[in-house]
């Protein structure tokens, strides 16, 4: 899936539209802390954090990541604003917790998990299925 197709599914706010909206999406990766991100994350990644400030943007321009997403409704203060659109960096927000969030692309990247989440299929309790062992 590419950014632009990210963010045609609707599940993100677009902040920032940068350039690069035809690029591949490699993997959603989630890191809140900088310095693990900038050794860790995979170019092509959409990077889901909270850390919405000038140093993340830097951190995904210098990890080449695809698209920043902030989860968590944290948001850009105006001088980031404004550095993601001078660097032309794609950059999303959504009130969904991280992992939903990565789990959401994770999804829409053809692993496995429905867009949508996990819908009925999940139970909501601990409780052990019927022939369950723990029971």
């Amino acid at each position: 899936m590419t950014v632009q197709g990210l963010m045609e599914h609707g599940i993100f706010n677009v902040v920032n539209e940068g350039d690069g909206l035809e690029r591949e999406i490699t993997t959603p990766f989630c890191c809140d802390l900088l310095s693990i991100a900038m050794g860790r994350a995979p170019a092509g990644c959409a990077w889901v954090t909270v850390m919405g400030n000038m140093n993340t943007l830097a951190v995904a321009a210098l990890t080449d990541a695809a698209c920043v997403v902030l989860a968590e409704g944290a948001v850009l203060d105006e001088v980031a604003k404004k550095k993601a659109a001078d660097q032309e960096i794609t950059v999303m927000s959504t009130d969904m917790p991280i992992f939903e969030a990565a789990l959401q692309i994770h999804g829409l990247l053809g692993n496995g998990c429905p867009a949508g989440g996990f819908g009925d299929s999940a139970s909501s309790d601990n409780a052990p299925a019927a022939g369950d062992s723990r029971q």
